[in-house]
């Protein structure tokens, strides 16, 4: 799994997947060593984001991540009381980083922009694919929590896919359009995904970035 490098949606520094020094960031620390709350749980989470980036939420137990952070299980649930909530911080960040990474220029030709932002898209699906189907299919992905940072994701990157376009951010059939149009986003990734690929991801960008622009021109003749 290649690294991600932050550019700033999500200046990218390397987020994921970095499990060898996500692991050694929390191992390493002295013993006697406090470190502060918040920068504990960061370590966690970037801990998390490796471990779920591989496998599924149910394939990694309690006591894994507690032996990847070099620590006891009382310790995890001190930062995280469930592994669930763990999970929840782990989606939410990965979340965060997927409306960052999906951040461009507002100048510049539009459609370039749109696949720019589709390319950083299938980057981040391809070097997390597990977790991503595991959240856009039952599972836990059904929980109310998850469920909820996951339309708040949707709604950021209908925001995103507006910025620096004449088109009205505020109009409803335009929001209504969007999210229809990453609805068939995610749908398609996920078949594209489960056919190992067969369709280049060239040709899949084109088609969802094709499948945007007649959304649009549908919203012009609704309107």
């Amino acid at each position: 799994m290649r690294p991600i490098e932050r550019k700033s949606m999500l200046g990218y520094h390397t987020l994921v997947p970095r499990s060898r020094r996500a692991t050694a960031a929390v191992r390493d620390e002295p013993p006697r060593a406090r470190l502060d709350v918040d920068e504990r749980r960061r370590q966690l989470v970037a801990l998390g984001l490796d471990l779920f980036g591989e496998r599924s939420y149910d394939e990694v137990s309690i006591d894994e991540l507690a032996a990847a952070a070099g620590i006891s299980k009382g310790l995890l649930y001190h930062y995280f009381p469930t592994k669930k909530d763990f999970y929840v911080a782990t989606v939410r960040e990965a979340a965060a980083q997927l409306v960052a990474l999906t951040s461009q220029d507002t100048t510049g030709d539009p459609l370039e922009r749109l696949r720019a932002g589709l390319d950083a898209y299938l980057d981040y699906v391809t070097a997390h694919q597990k977790p991503y189907v595991t959240l856009m299919r039952s599972g836990v992905g059904v929980d109310a929590d998850v469920a909820r940072i996951v339309d708040d994701t949707r709604a950021a990157l209908c925001t995103r896919l507006l910025e620096g376009t004449p088109v009205d951010a505020q109009d409803p059939i335009v929001r209504l359009a969007l999210r229809g149009w990453i609805g068939f986003v995610e749908a398609a990734v996920l078949e594209w995904l489960d056919a190992k690929k067969r369709v280049s991801r060239a040709r899949l960008r084109e088609l969802l970035a094709v499948a945007l622009l007649k959304v649009l021109e549908g919203v012009a003749g609704a309107s």
